[in-house]
């Protein structure tokens, strides 16, 4: 029998052998952190679980917290725990290491967790704020009872309004 390299992980499987690499275990994920982050790690899910109902996955190298959509995940490294949580506006705060827009509504904070002291307020009450912040959202996204009114009529097919093309100089905008 041969065997061959997964191309993605590395890993020398049987050819007769199934393999996905992309399927993946919080215990994976978790089971190399050092003492102090497998603490931070579950104080962390604690938390989130008391927050209320949702689902909690492992996909790829991240472990996922969700209700209709994902509101924070964790990324393990080696020396900590990478933690974006999806809040529906930007935080400074010197915890934060990054906020990008990842949407309209969602601007995602990047968070590095070293110790389980780390996890208590500030970041409790983002994790709170972000879980949330789904039911607003929610609210927003139902279907309108009234049909919209439109602003301008209808053309019809193949009648297209002609928009007159602005023209630019080298010198900038005239």
């Amino acid at each position: 029998m041969g065997r061959r390299q997964c191309y993605h992980c590395k890993q020398w499987i049987e050819d007769s052998e199934a393999h996905d690499c992309w399927t993946t275990t919080e215990e994976a994920l978790t089971g190399d952190l050092s003492e102090d982050l497998r603490e931070a790690w579950e104080r962390l899910r604690e938390t989130a679980t008391e927050l209320g109902e949702q689902r909690i996955y492992a996909s790829h190298h991240s472990i996922m917290f969700s209700r209709r959509s994902c509101y924070f995940f964790v990324r393990p490294k080696r020396n900590f725990l990478e933690v974006v949580i999806f809040l529906g506006r930007p935080v400074k705060a010197p915890q934060i290491r990054r906020a990008d827009r990842t949407s309209h509504t969602k601007v995602a904070h990047v968070v590095r967790v070293t110790h389980r002291d780390e996890v208590e307020a500030p970041i409790t009450d983002w994790l709170r704020e972000a879980y949330e912040l789904l039911d607003p959202l929610a609210a927003k996204a139902a279907p309108r009872k009234t049909p919209r009114v439109r602003s301008e009529p209808r053309r019809g097919p193949g009648k297209t309004r002609m928009v007159k093309a602005k023209r630019f100089s080298k010198g900038g905008r005239r």
